[in-house]
């Protein structure tokens, strides 16, 4: 196994990937390993805990799918995650693994059918369409793979149906957060303001504002990853305000916060696309969430 290295020693992409290739030329049933994702895309912001996005198209999947053994040729595990999707009709598996010396590695593994079927459409896949590079290639199918097109991760305008479903999911949720604040019913009055309101909702309204001045041409990252540095400064300031601590009344604040920001960058999105804002919808549910406020706990 090899040996980690000294605390405090970051790895260098050199050693990673090399230590990747090493092994994966030993392997008969890797048949490819890409490197894929933000390491491959130039100006890229990358740091110390930057992950590694690594592709490997196997000739079968189930040694790599049903057992965790093989990842131990890096290192020893820490901590690691597994998930499968379907991609063009094939079932694809994600091994993400964080190891002993703080190196992570998102390994991604396709059965070579699936790589024949991009070839054989050349068309770019979600994976691979935000940039690629291939680093092993014993049959000389991943030279073929198509270029990135760069689009998969960019968001769509959204239509004038979905502008209003996602303002009318908005305001229906605010109202469970009011009835959860006044109950004194924290832990769902903060999933109701911090997981559907902001980040369901708002981060994703955030978004199209930025799309808007980009030409629909910005790639956000997860979870709302990259909105302090795309937002102008006053929209990350009122972003900011939608944060709060544990106690009632400063959640309360948080809420209106939210519904500010919200209503704000709402009726901007709409003016842009052409879309009506629908104020009475707001207008009866802010008058609520105020009445609520204002009601005694009896």
């Amino acid at each position: 196994m090899p040996e980690a290295p000294k605390t405090g020693r970051t790895l260098s992409e050199d050693e990673v990937l090399g230590r990747v290739l090493a092994w994966a030329r030993e392997q008969p049933l890797v048949r490819a390993v890409v490197l894929e994702s933000s390491r491959t895309v130039a100006g890229a912001t990358l740091d110390r805990f930057s992950d590694y996005d690594i592709l490997l198209v196997v000739a079968e999947t189930r040694p790599f799918s049903e057992d965790n053994g093989w990842q131990r040729f890096f290192g020893e595990p820490l901590t690691r995650f597994g998930d499968s999707k379907e991609t063009l009709g094939f079932t694809t598996y994600f091994r993400l693994v964080f190891y002993q010396d703080h190196t992570k590695i998102d390994f991604a593994i396709w059965p070579v059918e699936l790589l024949r079927t991009v070839l054989e459409r050349q068309e770019s896949t979600e994976l691979l369409d935000w940039g690629y590079r291939v680093l092993l290639d014993k049959d000389g199918l991943a030279a073929r793979l198509p270029a990135p097109t760069r689009t998969a991760h960019i968001p769509k305008k959204p239509s004038e149906r979905e502008y209003l479903a996602l303002i009318e999911e908005f305001w229906w949720e605010a109202t469970y957060a009011a009835k959860n604040l006044w109950r004194d019913e924290l832990v769902m009055a903060r999933y109701n303001l911090d997981v559907v309101m902001r980040a369901e909702l708002l981060v994703p309204l955030l978004e199209w504002r930025i799309e808007i001045d980009r030409d629909w041409s910005w790639k956000p990252g997860m979870a709302g990853r990259g909105l302090k540095r795309a937002l102008p400064p006053d929209l990350w300031a009122a972003f900011e305000r939608t944060y709060a601590g544990p106690g009632i009344p400063e959640n309360w604040d948080a809420v209106f916060a939210t519904t500010a920001l919200f209503r704000r960058v709402a009726r901007e999105v709409g003016a842009a696309l052409g879309y009506t804002y629908p104020q009475a919808m707001d207008d009866g549910v802010s008058d609520y969430l105020e009445a609520t406020q204002q009601l005694s706990a009896d």
